[in-house]
């Protein structure tokens, strides 16, 4: 086989070992603004 061949199928075999590993689950942490509550006024008595 010629060299350019032999390349061809090395990268088809990795793509395919890659294709077929198990994923991993990515864990997103989304930070929540951080308020204050509203306080009452007494405005509307």
């Amino acid at each position: 086989m010629s060299k350019s061949t032999k390349a061809v199928l090395g990268l088809c075999m990795v793509a395919f070992v890659a294709a077929c590993a198990p994923k991993q689950e990515e864990v997103v942490y989304v930070e929540q603004p951080v308020t204050t509550e509203p306080t009452y006024t007494g405005k509307y008595k």
